[in-house]
């Protein structure tokens, strides 16, 4: 393909055929067909959602939807025919506001959903977390794609730092869900990077330690009711810190002995893991004073929804039965109970995938998965066909897409933590709407500059 686009640049007559055979080539119709598919669905059932058991509207979120969607179809078109290249001049400038904009939102952000996550003027207002994906990709991207010949330990060090930031900022909002999505952004972003293995299982393990002994006490006293003396010792401060002590003391202990006593190489894995363990535990300490109670009851309540049927469980209970409501072929459009007698919280946000399910059946809920499927495929195909700073941008994207995706439905199926993560395109929402739309016009971007061409 590349050669006869070449041939046709020769010839003086040919040349504009040429562009225009190039731009059709490169523009991504595939993924901005199911991008715009699954956002007409939202809006869709937004506008299902919105409509109570007598069948009145009872919100107008469906209208405010459809504006957002249109703003992020522009959004598509102009961030697709910009060079993405040209983002690396601004990425750090975007990086370096971004952290006063979240601890601005952090001290006088508008509480929403237990969260200080919004700022806005009356009914309007955004989230910088949501915007701040973007930004952070950049500017990861453009460190790492510069960083390619730095000592492997120092760029994850930085790279970490980069990605540690704005999380930090995030999780004292406190905005558990949204500080989430950028763990796998950074994850799937370092290894496509060659960033050894062993540091990214180090931060992986890290993260999964810390909310494993955050939940662990919650779970202890809602689910098993019984005490456990294990369990009981990470509620005693004291305890703690002789546990937080006695493991960095032995990953100081296996270090010393790895390389100054040359001992052999599992004193090295022995750190690693008490390593692993101290900062978990210190970890888990922090989360436990900044999360609430009933948030961390949500990360646990999946397990056995009936230990709380009307409170952390309400929300599982009744996304299973609508899911389960809608059998095969659904009960159709506008005809789903779950839904219009409002027994779903949250039901145009977090659960709109339970309503789709409910009114559309299984052969609905397979159209989204395939959908979904396509973009995760496309995606994974510019990745191949790009290099540095453009394989990275896609990288972050894909994480961020798939965990997006992964997390909501697992969340309305009961088989994942209730989060508050939207799916996105589908979701209510215009700053996730919105920032997942410029995230695929960056996609478009990427392929239809992959072959040097300027638009």
């Amino acid at each position: 393909m590349r050669s006869a686009f070449s041939i046709f640049l020769r010839t003086g007559t040919g040349r504009s055929r040429a562009v225009k055979l190039k731009i059709i080539d490169a523009f991504d119709y595939i993924l901005l067909v199911c991008v715009l598919v699954l956002t007409a669905a939202g809006i869709a059932f937004i506008y299902s959602s919105a409509i109570n058991s007598d069948g009145v509207l009872v919100t107008n979120e469906y209208v405010k939807q459809t504006v957002w969607a249109s703003i992020g179809i522009v959004l598509i078109v102009i961030t697709a025919l910009y060079d993405y290249r040209k983002t690396t001049r601004y990425a750090y400038i975007l990086y370096a506001v971004l952290a006063p904009v979240l601890l601005y939102t952090v001290i006088f952000g508008r509480h929403v959903n237990g969260a200080n996550s919004w700022i806005g003027i009356g009914h309007f207002g955004i989230q910088p977390s949501e915007f701040g994906k973007i930004i952070f990709i950049l500017f990861l991207a453009k460190y790492l794609s510069e960083s390619a010949g730095e000592v492997p330990l120092k760029r994850f060090l930085i790279a970490a730092a980069i990605f540690a930031l704005p999380v930090l900022l995030i999780l004292a909002q406190p905005d558990l869900g949204t500080a989430s999505v950028y763990i796998p952004v950074f994850l799937v972003m370092c290894f496509m990077a060659g960033i050894p293995l062993r540091y990214i299982v180090f931060v992986f393990a890290v993260g999964m330690g810390t909310i494993f002994l955050t939940v662990l006490p919650v779970w202890n006293d809602v689910i098993a009711h019984r005490k456990i003396a294990v369990i009981g010792a990470l509620t005693d401060i004291r305890l703690r810190l002789l546990l937080i002590a006695a493991s960095l003391s032995i990953a100081l202990i296996g270090i010393v002995v790895r390389r100054y006593l040359r001992g052999q190489r599992y004193f090295y894995w022995i750190s690693y893991g008490a390593f692993i363990v101290a900062l978990s535990l210190f970890g888990s300490y922090g989360a436990g004073h900044v999360l609430k109670e009933y948030q961390i009851s949500r990360l646990i309540v999946f397990l056995d929804p009936s230990v709380d049927p009307r409170g952390s469980g309400w929300n599982i209970i009744q996304s299973k039965i609508a899911i389960g409501a809608g059998g095969i072929f659904g009960r159709s459009f506008l005809h789903g109970t779950q839904s219009h007698y409002r027994f779903l919280p949250q039901q145009s946000t977090d659960f709109i995938f339970s309503i789709l399910s409910e009114e559309l059946g299984f052969i609905g809920g397979l159209i989204v998965f395939v959908l979904y499927g396509l973009i995760f495929f496309r995606t994974l195909k510019i990745m191949r066909n790009s290099t540095g700073y453009g394989l990275y941008i896609a990288a972050g994207i894909l994480g961020m897409f798939f965990f997006h995706f992964f997390v909501n439905i697992g969340m309305v199926m009961g088989i994942m933590p209730i989060t508050g993560i939207p799916l996105l395109f589908l979701s209510y929402g215009g700053s996730s709407l919105l920032t997942a739309m410029v995230a695929v016009g960056l996609l478009m971007s990427i392929n239809y500059h992959k072959y040097g061409f300027d638009a």
